[in-house]
């Protein structure tokens, strides 16, 4: 979907709503969210539910998000008449039951802007199947002299299965293993006695994470991972490495970092603790091992893995699931191609293939691009000496972590901000397109803040934009993986100068000593980094299951027509592959859903799929 075709929705603000600020002064916000609910539960539950009860309870130009509570897939319904559809389609099907307000969350008047106010409540309620909780946004309207509230938004969250509820806290194992640990644990992890009903592609963040979910909701499952070690993904990349999130954004499921643990986290650190965590948590790794064959038996859609380990000795499994965790882009580097790559003399490298500047000292260097990554290597060339100059083809969306992050996220991943598991589904509570003038504003602010660096980059010839339709990063990670740089240091060297600067032009080809640009002019270079992102994200799962598998899948990235990722953590077209992906966050949240489809198929209770054909 390209920016033209994202919709635009207008914020529900006090003066559109015709509602005096001053006429909230003196609301009570729990007895409002209390009447509220009332009135919904009553309408939900009634015999048939009563659909145009519940619209009464929004406004026409509401929004209901759906994660697998009530669609078993991620949906997003904007406006009266979808909302309404998709009720008479779900609602009576589920079989919504014992409602009750989140105590954990006490509804409050939130003021996101001066002339936004909404009462923002949590509440629980049960399916058929499952425990799922929902976060609703009421905004005010006038209604004679008082106000009578509609929402705005409701978003609801399949949580766990009822008849299934993971083995942790109180419900952890209680027995002693009178010493036998080592041997059991010994037979589980060599998959001595039964076929896992999962294999996991990769020993990533999101392999491990996953891998723990299934664990404890009984679901037995084996990571194969080519590395040596568990962590290499992060240690065989370029040393400066380090997380652009902070420490608060970043907590693993069942063990989150130390109150110790730095706000950025290096790479080598993340990659030891990803190592320690797989080791406390159990789980069940194959390193230096390979997949050498995935064929899904087209009958019983069983999958037949064949798996090399790292002593040559081959294991052949039937599997229920797979599930691909091997990173948005297929691992293949995105390297454009230009005349003359053939005579140029130097070195020519991928983001991929550099591990660390001093390899280069002494030499003249490009990085061709302009995000994260290229930032971090150009900073790593600047601080070894190294003449280092970024080549940026296109604008990119700056936003400083200093000042920008604390800005917009401040109210959850900080420092004394909500619990994880609050504050994830506090931001997944905001459809995507619907949030677009909540994040304009938001990102017109975060650039006033930045305003100097901002113009320190364009005195230079940085080109900078404000996102899709001005809203920031976050659309841009969703379309296009890409595009923009949480600043950590990088885009001051480039200011200063130190990190030397080339775009005004586009290049034309490559000559014996450097690169050639439209314009005539030409850069000197003993290397060359592509700093341009990796290929289509199928392209693993071509390599590995074959052309028939990946032409039957779905798309992997970009937004639908409704605003929702394709491809990750839902139904890939394909019965039994899944694909999962994302930063820490994005894994610790979403890798909940993929757990809990596969635990209910496992056991028979997985409901119809709401997809976006229906």
């Amino acid at each position: 979907m390209s920016a033209s075709d994202i919709p635009d929705y207008p914020l529900p603000t006090l003066d559109r709503l015709g509602v005096s600020p001053s006429s909230l002064s003196t609301i009570d916000a729990k007895a409002i969210a209390s009447s509220w609910l009332s009135s919904f539960e009553a309408a939900a539950t009634a015999s048939p539910p009563s659909i145009s009860g519940i619209l009464s309870l929004f406004l026409p130009d509401g929004f209901w998000r759906d994660m697998f509570a009530l669609t078993w897939d991620i949906r997003t319904f904007a406006g009266q008449d979808k909302i309404g559809k998709f009720l008479e389609d779900r609602l009576a099907l589920n079989k919504v039951k014992a409602f009750k307000l989140k105590e954990d969350f006490p509804p409050i008047l939130d003021r996101p802007f001066e002339d936004v106010a909404w009462i923002a409540f949590m509440f629980e309620f049960e399916t058929e199947v499952g425990a799922a909780s929902a976060i609703v946004r009421l905004v005010p309207l006038p209604a004679g002299n008082e106000l009578q509230w509609k929402a705005h938004v409701v978003f609801t969250n399949l949580e766990s299965l009822l008849a299934f509820p993971p083995s942790v806290g109180a419900r952890r194992d209680p027995r002693p293993n009178h010493g036998r640990w080592a041997t059991q644990r010994e037979r589980e992890a060599d998959f001595a006695d039964a076929d896992p009903k999962v294999i996991i592609f990769g020993a990533g963040q999101s392999g491990l994470i996953i891998a723990a979910r299934l664990k404890f909701l009984g679901i037995p499952s084996l990571i194969v991972e080519r590395n040596a070690r568990i962590g290499d993904n992060w240690r065989q990349r370029y040393d400066a490495l380090c997380l652009h999130d902070p420490v608060w954004y970043d907590h693993m499921p069942y063990l989150p970092f130390p109150e110790t643990w730095p706000v950025y986290t290096p790479a080598l650190k993340l990659a030891d603790w990803l190592e320690f965590y797989a080791m406390a948590l159990e789980l069940n790794v194959w390193t230096s091992s390979t997949i050498t064959s995935v064929v899904q038996d087209t009958q019983t859609k069983k999958w037949n893995v064949e798996v090399t380990k790292g002593d040559g000795a081959n294991r052949k499994f039937t599997t229920n699931h797979v599930v691909f965790c091997t990173g948005f882009g297929s691992g293949v580097p995105n390297s454009p191609k230009y005349p003359g790559m053939d005579k140029f003399k130097g070195q020519i490298l991928h983001s991929s293939q550099h591990k660390r500047a001093s390899d280069h000292a002494g030499k003249k260097v490009v990085v061709v691009g302009a995000c994260s990554s290229a930032h971090d290597i150009a900073v790593d060339y600047y601080e070894h000496g190294v003449d280092v100059t970024m080549f940026q083809r296109g604008s990119t969306y700056i936003m400083s972590t200093a000042k920008g992050w604390p800005a917009l996220f401040g109210k959850t991943y900080w420092e004394g901000g909500p619990p994880v598991e609050i504050a994830d589904r506090l931001t997944a509570s905001f459809p995507h397109h619907m949030a677009i003038p909540v994040n304009q504003r938001a990102v017109k602010y975060v650039a006033e803040l930045d305003k100097e660096l901002l113009e320190s980059l364009h005195k230079v010839g940085f080109r900078t934009n404000l996102g899709i339709k001005g809203s920031g990063f976050g659309l841009l990670a969703w379309s296009k993986q890409g595009g923009y740089y949480l600043d950590t240091g990088g885009s001051t060297l480039i200011a200063e100068g130190k990190i030397k600067l080339k775009s005004d032009s586009q290049i034309e080809s490559f000559t014996e000593t450097g690169i050639k640009f439209e314009n005539g002019t030409e850069l000197t270079a003993d290397v060359v980094v592509f700093a341009t992102g990796l290929g289509d994200s199928k392209g693993t799962i071509r390599r590995v299951c074959g052309d028939e598998v990946a032409d039957r899948m779905k798309r992997i990235g970009g937004l639908d027509e409704e605003g929702e990722i394709h491809g990750p953590w839902r139904h890939t077209g394909v019965e039994g592959l899944w694909y999962m992906m994302g930063n820490l966050a994005l894994c610790r949240f979403h890798s909940n859903h993929i757990a809990l489809q596969i635990k209910a198929m496992e056991e028979g209770i997985y409901g119809t799929r709401y997809d976006l054909a229906q």
